[in-house]
């Protein structure tokens, strides 16, 4: 029996051959260590699953939670949470409990109009921005080149880097199909399928895309599914008629027929409005830095005790992972506004803006069982960030009280911080993503998903005083160790024009970026006391004031349920889980990279499954997180030095002002400046 029909069967729905042919080739597989028998466990899950046969499809998951493989062991802990949740939800229907409560309706119509609600960029210029700024980067490193190589001619390698520059980026415009569907079929296993299949497992997706393509003279995008449990849907190509539209099963397990419907409508946004174009280029050139970082990252770990060598691996690792960053940030402003027509284009052609909300949050919530994110090359691409993920996320979990979800999006929609967060996201902050949708469906006159008209009315009445009084100077402080320099440097100018004495350059310049570090270190990190007040995850995610500088003291009691590969650090972060969601826990060494580096390698992954208790200071940033103190779990106790490399930079740096101007001589004399 083979692989291929039982997950064949299984895509059909048709639950009983599936198990059938599972249960065949589990029994006859030469190796049961090997990646093929684990998918083929996983799928008998889901035929279990589908089928009404959970206590089987738990037993299944119950194994599969102790494997090896880290993203299937992660897989297995959300199916089976889905699982334990349906059968409490079903005990709670025999003794008479309130039930889950009723989706708010739709419009009776499709292909409405609504008038554009919070989109102030024109998609047109975002593109073109993007294009722009990619060349000139790309140029940028051309003149590099040229000038390390000894070429001084400015004007001709202007001229030769704008060629260079275009030939590059026209290559990737017309490649990178090609190159990204690569990378999904030899990492990701991705299965096309016809719009048949697609119309077993979503009968409104058949009929959205049809209705789409005929309206718009477009051809069929191919259609893609990839066998992950990470929560995904993207588009990709290079012209509206060679588009492909790939989703994950982890996501079509976490969604209804409507909700996959209008997610599918929001990538067909993209497709009709060709942006998808541009952000498949970008987004080839991530997954290749991404991958590349990833398989450096797993060779090490393979590479036994030898740490000189892991050290010599680390450094083309920071090298991809740094180019991954870069491009990311590059193309987000872009994809921002892209994903705001998506968003509206979805919501007119199926007339549902609750159904797409709904989606959202419950792809939010699937985010947090699937800590491992197997597929961050594509965030770009992707229809919500990770992110934006953890705090709502964390709130539908909550789901007998949906006023929850509001006061955990007051921080997106009135902190002040939250437009520099959003700037570094690749979507736009789901607090006003909802928001938008809301107000679509007031267009509509239809109830909202999430009433979020109550925490409109809660943030119009928070202490503005406390969010916006010290906002400026929270800003300078938060970059203290810059504005010193700046500071320092400009004085040191001034003396140097005025006195003639150039040593007071660089000797200001250093003290003043030391003494904005160690002020910076005092404001980030103040003081513990000895009985800092315990709290719950949900708590902290609620408070509205809370931003990325002056953080709040806390003391979580939990379950060390994964690491973040959110950094080049060999996930020295961290994810810690409560009764009531997922948080980030950020660990220092005093041995600075290096120390971080040996944690992630041979600390980090032992404490998963560890209950602990965490110390230290809640800040809210791109993912909100706890910079550790002190992590105490059953057998070991970790004391960690989050404060201590402020402070210690900022020491060095006076002391190495005292010295500058005698080391600047020295470099100039011999000859290496």
């Amino acid at each position: 029996m083979s692989l291929k029909d039982g997950l064949k069967a299984l895509q059909q729905s048709n639950y009983v051959q599936a198990i059938a042919l599972l249960e065949a080739y589990c029994q006859t597989a030469a190796n049961p260590g090997s990646s093929e028998y684990a998918q083929a466990q996983m799928a008998l899950a889901r035929a279990y699953h589908g089928s009404k046969e959970k206590d089987k499809a738990i037993a299944i998951c119950q194994q599969l939670e102790q494997h090896l493989d880290s993203q299937i062991s992660s897989w297995a802990k959300g199916f089976l949470s889905t699982l334990n949740k349906e059968e409490t939800q079903s005990d709670a229907i025999v003794v008479d409990e309130p039930k889950t409560r009723p989706k708010a309706g739709r419009a009776a119509q499709t292909d409405v109009r609504l008038a554009r609600v919070g989109v102030t960029d024109n998609l047109a210029i975002a593109i073109a921005a993007t294009v722009v700024l990619s060349i000139a980067v790309i140029i940028a490193f051309y003149l590099c080149l040229l000038f390390l190589f000894g070429s001084r001619d400015l004007v001709g390698g202007l001229i030769s880097g704008t060629i260079v520059s275009v030939i590059v980026n026209a290559l990737a415009f017309f490649a990178s199909p090609s190159i990204m569907d690569y990378i999904q079929k030899s990492f990701y296993e991705i299965r096309w399928l016809t719009l048949a299949q697609i119309k077993e497992r979503s009968p409104e997706t058949a009929e959205v895309i049809k209705r789409v393509c005929d309206r718009k003279n477009l051809n069929w995008p191919r259609l893609g599914i990839l066998e992950t449990p990470t929560p995904t849907i993207f588009t990709y190509g290079s012209l509206p008629d060679n588009a492909r539209i790939v989703i994950s099963q982890g996501l079509l397990d976490c969604l209804d027929d409507d909700e996959i419907a209008v997610v599918y409508a929001h990538e067909l946004g993209h497709i009709v409005h060709k942006d998808f174009a541009f952000m498949t280029a970008a987004s080839a050139w991530m997954q290749l830095a991404y991958l590349s970082y990833t398989w450096l990252r797993n060779f090490s770990r393979k590479a036994g005790k030898d740490i000189v060598f892991k050290s010599a691996i680390a450094i083309p690792g920071f090298i991809a992972y740094t180019i991954y960053l870069v491009v990311t940030y590059l193309a987000s402003y872009l994809s921002r506004t892209r994903e705001v027509y998506a968003d509206r284009f979805a919501v007119q052609t199926t007339g549902n803006p609750n159904g797409l909300a709904r989606a959202l949050v419950k792809i939010a919530s699937a985010m947090l069982e699937n800590e491992q994110n197997a597929i961050a090359g594509i965030r770009l691409l992707n229809i919500c960030d990770p992110g934006s993920a953890v705090a709502v996320g964390t709130a539908y979990r909550q789901a007998s009280q949906p006023q929850i979800i509001g006061r955990v999006l007051l921080w997106d929609m009135f902190n002040p911080w939250s437009w520099w967060i959003e700037m570094n996201l690749t979507h736009p902050l789901m607090g006003k993503r909802l928001r938008v949708l809301a107000t679509y469906a007031e267009q509509l006159k239809l109830e909202t998903e999430f009433d979020l008209a109550a925490a409109i009315q809660e943030g119009k009445k928070l202490n503005k005083n406390k969010l916006y009084a010290n906002l400026l100077s929270d800003i300078l402080l938060y970059n203290a160790q810059w504005v010193g320099s700046i500071l320092g440097f400009i004085l040191g100018f001034i003396f140097a024009i005025a006195f003639g004495n150039q040593g007071l350059l660089p000797s200001l310049t250093f003290f003043g970026f030391g003494i904005g570090m160690l002020i910076h270190g005092f404001v980030m990190y103040p003081d513990l006391n000895r009985l800092v007040a315990q709290t719950e995850i949900l708590t902290l995610l609620c408070d509205p004031y809370i931003g990325p500088l002056r953080a709040r003291p806390v003391q979580i009691q939990g379950e060390i349920v994964g690491c973040l590969d959110a950094g080049y650090q060999f996930t020295r972060d961290l994810v810690l889980r409560d009764r009531t969601g997922n948080l980030y826990l950020r660990y220092a060494s005093r041995w600075g990279f290096w120390g971080n580096f040996l944690f992630g390698m041979t600390k980090a992954h032992m404490l998963i499954g560890s209950e602990v208790k965490a110390v230290g200071w809640f800040r809210r940033e791109l993912f909100p997180r706890v910079d550790l103190a002190k992590l105490t779990a059953k057998r070991t106790s970790l004391t960690i030095f989050s404060r201590f490399w402020s402070f210690f930079v900022g020491i060095c740096a006076i002391a190495f002002g005292f010295v500058a101007p005698k080391f600047l001589t020295f470099l100039l004399e011999s000859g290496w400046i």
